[in-house]
């Protein structure tokens, strides 16, 4: 089958259509056209609004490159390149509290929390220089339910565009309430799709999750723009292992939303999954094409983490989220090395794949017509 067969063969209808070819997960040349049409012109997600007090400051990686994410002393959230404006040193590393400025570790410039650059020793000879040009260098950050996203291309959509019916949908969780208790960060030898494909179907979970979460039912709610939604169908929260989940349903969600776990995927590659006690997230970092680096966390309403058995309680959650994410990546890990085999050939899909095929038709449709030549 030719290269164009191969794609054509992928965007068929679901019940026609087959995977994608294995070189859209192994390509160089693919993974670095999804980069640049795909994920520094998209939202992507890097953390909760709590997480940073006055003063406090971040250093993360993104798509495209180190970020500072920074609170200032008033209280303003914002996000700059982590990259000095003299000759590019890395800025900050870790993160830090109650800071008045943020200062190089090379030449020790410095910049105030707003980025302007405050401080520049040596400077006087240097004919013309304009400190109000060289302060950090912004990214455009927009929030959601608490939610930080960071956009590298100006002129994309904002976030609440992007997101559609997302925020409707998930009102009655009351995300903006939540607070954040738990992260665990995996380094995935996989390319992202793989990651995001497994999140959105349920066909896997009575195999591989056979000691854990086992069978699950499905539905498909609707969705608007550019995310999907997945909601396994189960009358208490699927967050925790065991027969009873020991924390209150948030009491405001939607009847349907009381039917079972969302779990959503605003596209490229961040899942909030939203069961009927709290909110988690996988979020994929695309590294390399057969490397993601995978950020989970966990949410959980202000008045349920002020409960006194919280901590015991939710160690329970934290587990389950764990032991889950690390079964799924011990198998696309294996998904990854098969799907570099000369060998390989695209399967068909099941109507148990309706997702999995609507993220590939979703990424085709963003590349242009070279990225789709073959790797």
């Amino acid at each position: 089958m030719s290269v164009a067969e191969q794609i054509a063969a992928a965007q068929k209808p679901l019940l026609e259509a087959s995977a994608l070819p294995g070189w859209c997960y192994t390509s160089e040349t693919f993974f670095q056209a999804e980069l640049t049409e795909i994920h520094r012109r998209t939202w992507c997600f890097v953390g909760r609004v709590e997480e940073l007090a006055p003063g406090d400051w971040r250093a993360i990686e993104t798509v495209g490159g180190p970020a500072l994410l920074v609170r200032d002393g008033a209280g303003t959230l914002r996000a700059f390149a982590n990259i000095c404006r003299h000759r590019g040193s890395i800025l900050c590393e870790g993160h830090g509290h109650n800071a008045s400025a943020l200062v190089c570790p090379y030449h020790a410039w410095s910049y105030g929390l707003d980025g302007r650059l405050i401080g520049a020793p040596d400077m006087q000879r240097t004919l013309d220089f304009d400190r109000a040009a060289h302060g950090l260098l912004p990214i455009r950050l927009e929030t959601w339910g608490g939610f930080v996203f960071l956009n590298y291309d100006n002129t994309a959509p904002s976030l609440l565009d992007h997101l559609g019916t997302l925020p409707a949908v998930l009102a009655g969780h009351r995300p903006e309430d939540m607070v954040c208790t738990w992260r665990y960060d995996v380094d995935c030898r996989c390319n992202w799709k793989l990651l995001v494909e497994n999140a959105l179907e349920a066909y896997h979970t009575a195999i591989v999750h056979a000691r854990t979460v086992g069978p699950q039912r499905e539905a498909l709610p609707e969705t608007s723009a550019n995310w999907l939604n997945l909601q396994v169908l189960s009358d208490t929260s699927i967050a925790v292992l065991g027969a009873k989940p020991p924390f209150p349903p948030i009491p405001t969600l939607s009847a349907e939303a009381r039917q079972g776990t969302y779990f959503t995927m605003i596209l490229p590659g961040v899942q909030f999954a939203c069961a009927q006690d709290c909110i988690w997230w996988l979020a994929m970092r695309p590294v390399a094409a057969d490397r993601t680096a995978l950020s989970i966390g966990g949410c959980f309403p202000r008045g349920t983490v002020a409960l006194p058995d919280f901590a015991e309680q939710a160690a329970r959650y934290y587990d389950r989220w764990q032991r889950v994410a690390d079964e799924d990546v011990g198998m696309l890990e294996k998904q990854q090395t098969a799907l570099a085999s000369l060998l390989y050939r695209p399967g068909r899909l099941s109507w148990r794949d309706a997702l999995v095929h609507e993220v590939h038709r979703w990424v085709l449709a963003r590349l242009p017509a070279e990225a789709l030549a073959g790797g």
